[in-house]
């Protein structure tokens, strides 16, 4: 997708932040918001991917290398966002690892890993977020949790506390902050991506094969972003849970 120069003067461009947008629902999620015009500050590790994805996009998509388990780095970039547009209307939280297993594996550091960047990650692009939306008086704070904050199954039980983690902390973040400041929850089912790639443990690799045979495209959850950001300012959309329809 490139972006229309005439759809973006016809939508009103948001400056939106995007964060793990190297890959999967990231990437489209910075991919779809380009193309609708909007100015997406892409955020993640992997910067030779960042830089494809903002060639492919044709101008509307700026990489900037980022580790959200880093609170520096993620105040550096919404400060950079800040510094180059001159507001921040929108921060999508999706940053996220899912490395699956057995308690009784023992995966420890695989443990912590999801710690750090699904819920240390989420409360750095809190912190850095809030004095900024305080101070325009407005915007939009998107967390990408997962079904697993709804459901629990055998060796997600980790990955299901962080997620769950998050969709607390970003409703409390909705009922604490200030009408002019919007929050949505998006909880994804199985999708497409590098997500699982993670997974070192046989049996929840082969586990994740047999769900990942129906898993619906990431640009699925990139509309549903799109969505609650293209709302009205007095129209807040909480949550939205998309799942396959095979996914129960």
């Amino acid at each position: 997708m490139s972006v229309n120069p005439e759809l973006r003067e016809q939508t009103g461009s948001k400056v939106v932040l995007v964060t793990g947008a190297s890959s999967g629902i990231g990437e489209a999620v910075a991919t779809r918001l380009a193309a609708e015009g909007h100015r997406v500050v892409a955020g993640a590790r992997r910067t030779d991917r960042l830089h494809a994805l903002a060639e492919r996009a044709g101008g509307g998509v700026h990489p900037v290398r980022l580790d959200v388990t880093d609170q520096d780095d993620v105040e550096a970039f919404v400060r950079l966002a800040r510094d180059r547009f001159g507001r921040v209307d929108a921060f999508v939280a999706n940053a996220g690892v899912m490395p699956l297993s057995r308690l009784d594996s023992l995966l420890v550091g695989e443990w912590n890993r999801m710690i750090d960047v699904n819920v240390r990650g989420l409360l750095h692009g809190i912190a850095a977020t809030l004095p900024c939306f305080a101070d325009q008086g407005a915007g939009h704070f998107v967390t990408i949790a997962s079904i697993g904050a709804h459901q629990v199954v055998p060796t997600s039980a980790v990955y299901s506390g962080t997620k769950y983690a998050a969709w607390a902390i970003t409703e409390g973040l909705r009922q604490e902050s200030d009408p002019s400041i919007r929050v949505t929850t998006i909880s994804p089912g199985v999708v497409t991506s590098e997500l699982a790639d993670s997974i070192t443990e046989s049996g929840a690799a082969e586990a994740m094969r047999t769900y990942r045979a129906h898993a619906i495209e990431p640009d699925a959850i990139a509309r549903a972003v799109a969505y609650a950001l293209e709302q009205p300012a007095d129209v807040d959309v909480n949550e939205i849970v998309v799942r396959p329809a095979r996914q129960r």
